[in-house]
């Protein structure tokens, strides 16, 4: 699995990769996390309101920051 965290480094975008990385964890997924904070790099993924989420090339998140539960759904429906 693919996943990205988009943001410039505001503290929503950081707690979502932390909680991102221990769903990630508790879920036991094999998962590369990369957080990208290039303004330009997080638009080419049509993302305008950070945090964003991206797993495997796809926006799941963008303009908020999800629970917990929510995570777990996306990264799960995504494995």
């Amino acid at each position: 699995m693919d996943i990205k965290v988009l943001g410039p480094g505001c503290q929503k975008c950081k707690t979502l990769d932390t909680m991102v990385r221990e769903v990630v964890a508790e879920l036991n997924l094999q998962a590369n996390i990369e957080k990208i904070e290039d303004i330009p790099q997080i638009v080419q993924y049509g993302v305008m309101l950070t945090p964003g989420l991206v797993v495997n090339g796809k926006v799941k998140a963008s303009g908020k920051l999800p629970s917990k539960e929510e995570l777990k759904k996306i990264l799960a429906q995504e494995q």
